[in-house]
């Protein structure tokens, strides 16, 4: 079975792009993170952007937490969980232009295994 890995193919940005992005990490309540997750950029990519011009990251503030006195603090706080715990095992085989999905319960993990041993030969 040969499998071949995707090229990678790199991305280009314009220094426009990079300027409007570096403008909104400085505007009141944005982070670099945010900024970058929005425009599908990486933040440590965004944030060597802003090195490279000289540009300091803006400093993470970290605002002070207040609880309210009539809020109790601690305790039991009851879940509700759904009925299935158990996510189906889940597994997707491809051949040429061809896919073939299987979910399997992962209560019968050992089951699936055996199948799959089997069917693959």
């Amino acid at each position: 079975m040969n499998v071949t890995k995707p090229r990678r193919i790199r991305r280009t940005h314009s220094e426009e792009f990079k300027r409007s992005l570096i403008e909104a990490c400085g505007k009141p309540g944005a982070s670099v993170a945010g900024v970058a997750l929005a425009h599908g950029v990486n933040a440590n990519q965004l944030r060597r952007w802003m090195r490279e011009r000289g540009i300091n990251p803006p400093e993470l503030s970290c605002l002070p937490l207040r609880v309210a006195a009539s809020e109790p603090m601690g305790g039991f706080v009851p879940v509700q969980l759904p009925h299935s715990l158990d996510p189906p095992i889940r597994l997707e085989l491809r051949k040429g232009v061809s896919v073939v999905t299987v979910e399997w319960p992962a209560s019968s993990a050992a089951t699936c295994g055996a199948w799959l041993r089997e069917w693959l030969g």
